[in-house]
């Protein structure tokens, strides 16, 4: 019977391993090692196939753990678009906002600078324009004339943090407030920057030199503050139409290049400056309109080179000290109808080819009065008659109102006579004019510009 198991369990055995190499050879094994997957379902076959040999073996009916599931990839979200820029109108309107968080507006001039106010070009005091080479509309003008705005807690108010931030200003206009820090370097680089009026503010130091950088400027007027120092030879190199820097304190000579302006209104009265009238003046003849040097300490002779300006109107160097005949050349200015020499230490006779002036004929004004002239011919005794000529306080014989002669004898015997003074009683540029005939028309004298400069209110030109 022991024999009979043994052989019985042979035979299992020899039929086990007949049935395994079957199912090997059938799935391709033929060495002793794991067949690699190609593919999931190659996979999936490979696995039943093991499960099978198990069950076939004796090793247990409990199937393998499936395989863990490929992790789901986590959702995607795209970053959100970068802001749009803002509007050449958007960055002016936070400037403008913020400025007034620095301010305080006695007169409410800039109350509807706020929120509320949905269009930034209906804020009071700003005019827009389309930004040249674009149609983007930009803040192009600010006007805060005569505003009385100064700054919150007592802090100085600056012109940093609005001018130097609206980069589109073609003008910036703040007559009668009370800025008073310098004139930002941002200005330098304004593409259409063409008016500046600083008038009537705080400014101090000397003058600001970021005026004279940018030059598309054609409008200065730094009138009514506190500058001080020279004025610089720059500023007669510029393209400017108007320089009004009056009542200041500038002081020392005016640059010898003075005649290189092509400005036709200038206002230097009621500073400091001394020294000669420079003799470059001769140099605006075709452009010098308006000039005003009154107020000042300028002494010497008055060049005959002012003879060259015959599109002068007014040329006003009242209240100096200047001396010396009237320059027989001044019979050239043809266009003159405001002429004031007053108050100088001027002497000799009134020429008579500047009573013969049309443009003093008609309705015009000269203004001789506290001098020390001498002599009146027929002509000149015609204009003081018609009141267009003011002599008094001088020392005419045979005239009302004139100095002591006491006075006169002292002043007469003491003066110096001005270099080359007969070449200034004889030479006249236009030469060719004959001074005995005046037929040529000349409009009614008008009211000038300059004048109205000498007052700190806003101007209208």
């Amino acid at each position: 019977m022991g024999r009979g198991t043994t052989t019985t369990n042979s035979l299992f055995f020899s039929s086990l391993l007949l049935l395994l190499s079957s199912l090997l050879f059938q799935n391709g094994v033929v060495y002793a090692q794991e067949k690699i997957a190609s593919s999931e379902e190659e996979a999936l076959g490979l696995f039943q196939e093991r499960e099978t040999l198990e069950i076939i073996i004796g090793g247990g009916s409990t199937p393998s753990p499936s395989p863990s599931p490929a992790p789901t990839p986590p959702d995607y979200t795209p970053c959100p678009p970068p802001p749009k820029p803002l509007s050449r109108l958007d960055k002016a309107r936070k400037v403008l906002l913020n400025f007034t968080n620095y301010i305080v507006d006695p007169k409410g001039f800039t109350s509807n600078w706020c929120t509320q106010t949905i269009n930034t070009c209906d804020f009071k005091g700003i005019r827009c324009a389309p930004y040249p080479h674009s149609n983007e509309l930009a803040v192009a003008g600010l006007d805060l004339n005569q505003a009385g705005i100064y700054g919150r807690n007592n802090k100085p108010l600056s012109l940093s943090g609005i001018l130097d931030r609206i980069p589109e200003l073609t003008f910036f206009h703040v007559n009668s407030n009370n800025f008073s820090s310098s004139v930002p370097k941002e200005i330098i680089s304004y593409g259409f920057f063409f008016e500046l009026d600083l008038s009537n503010n705080k400014l101090c130091g000397q003058f600001p030199m970021e005026t004279l950088k940018n030059k598309n400027l054609v409008f200065l007027d730094l009138r009514f503050n506190n500058l001080a120092g020279p004025i610089p030879w720059q500023l007669f190199e510029m393209d400017l139409d108007v320089i009004f820097i009056n009542n200041n304190k500038f002081n020392q000579f005016l640059p010898q290049n003075f005649g290189n302006t092509p400005a036709r209104y200038l206002t230097f009265a009621n500073n400091q400056l001394c020294g000669p009238i420079p003799r470059s003046i001769g140099k605006a003849a075709n452009t010098l309109t308006e000039v005003l040097f009154l107020g000042n300490r300028f002494d010497g002779c008055l060049p005959y080179e002012i003879g060259n300006l015959k599109k002068a109107v007014v040329f006003d160097v009242s209240m100096n000290q200047l001396t010396g005949p009237i320059p027989y050349s001044f019979g050239c200015l043809r266009q003159i109808q405001f002429l004031n020499l007053a108050k100088n230490k001027f002497y000799g006779a009134v020429p008579e080819n500047v009573c013969k002036l049309p443009g003093l004929i008609n309705n015009g004004n000269l203004t001789l009065s506290n001098n020390y002239f001498t002599e009146v011919g027929p002509e000149c005794r015609k204009l003081i008659k018609s009141k267009v000529l003011d002599l008094t306080n001088n020392c005419v014989p045979g005239l009302l109102n004139q100095r002591p002669q006491k006075e006169c004898w002292e002043f007469l015997h003491s003066v110096k006579p001005c270099p080359n003074e007969k070449y200034l009683l004889s030479y006249a540029p236009c030469a060719g004019w004959k001074e005995t005939e005046n037929t040529e028309e000349v409009a009614a004298a008008t009211e000038p510009v300059t004048y109205n400069a000498l007052k700190p209110h806003r101007l209208r030109l």
